[in-house]
């Protein structure tokens, strides 16, 4: 094993030389702003990625549920990266490497197809299974108005305005289905004009239309085309007009808290953009 594993956990190594023995890496793909490893690597002639968590991350147990229980509409047309191993107790997972080049920043990221393509993918997910919910929109005001409390650079004035609405806000029963939770470009990959899709760590069960945020508050702002294109693969609309305002301002509050807790500050102004823009449309 190269020393290029020394971002694991030991732990992690162990598992990794016992799993795939004298690996290579051959690139590292990590973000950057979280404690998320992901490396490329070969063994025995294939190509592989290992995604290893941090102490506190938990991102990887949602990932392994994702793959164990969600994926199987994706991986069974090649669409998504198989799993191989996992360990949740190790925050550790290995998949098949999934060829393709990225969208985001590419030509295709302003292409109706890739679109369309992300749409039906996403149906499939989604369409999967579905439960009723009654205590979610209460856990999710819960989890809003505890951001607020987190340091940020929300105007005092806005903080104000939505500590006040926040709790008045209606808590009806929601349908849940499994959702991707970072549904956007960077996590689609394409091929001979093919959308995969990557990336599961924010997996968990949500209503429909959350998939729909990030998309909404960027390449559908920037042309509407898109939009079109998305909702004809994906087949309905579920941005219901008012658990869509109250899921808006959420999205809205957690990316600019958490963006200024990671020192992203071009994400931390779209944050207060988002912010301006689902209270101005009240």
């Amino acid at each position: 094993m190269t020393s290029a594993f020394g971002n694991l956990s030991p732990q992690q190594q162990v598992l990794v030389d016992q799993w795939l023995p004298s690996a290579n890496v051959e690139r590292n793909h990590s973000w950057g702003l979280v404690a998320t490893t992901v490396l490329e690597i070969t063994h025995a002639g294939s190509r592989f990625i290992v995604k290893a968590g941090g102490g506190d991350d938990h991102h990887i147990q949602r990932e392994l549920h994702a793959h164990l229980n969600w994926l199987d509409p994706w991986t069974s047309r090649g669409r998504a990266p198989t799993l191989v191993y996992g360990s949740a107790a190790a925050k550790l997972i290995v998949t098949r490497y999934l060829p393709g080049e990225l969208v985001l920043d590419s030509e295709h990221a302003d292409e109706p197809s890739t679109y369309r393509q992300a749409g039906e993918l996403l149906a499939l997910l989604h369409g999967q299974t579905r439960v009723t919910d009654d205590d979610y929109e209460r856990r999710e005001n819960e989890k809003s108005l505890a951001l607020l409390s987190q340091p940020h650079r929300i105007a005092a004035a806005t903080v104000e305005r939505l500590k006040a609405e926040i709790p008045a806000w209606p808590t009806p029963a929601s349908a849940l289905v499994p959702t991707h939770g970072d549904w956007q470009p960077r996590n689609w990959l394409i091929r001979d004009d093919v959308v995969s899709v990557i990336d599961f760590g924010r997996a968990a069960m949500r209503p429909a239309f959350t998939d729909f945020a990030r998309l909404d508050v960027q390449d559908f702002r920037r042309d509407p085309k898109l939009d079109t294109a998305f909702l004809a693969g994906y087949g309905t609309d579920p941005r219901e007009t008012a658990a869509w305002y109250r899921n808006r301002v959420r999205e809205a509050i957690a990316t600019a808290v958490w963006a200024y807790r990671v020192g992203d500050e071009p994400f931390e102004a779209q944050g207060h953009r988002m912010i301006a823009e689902a209270l101005s449309s009240d």
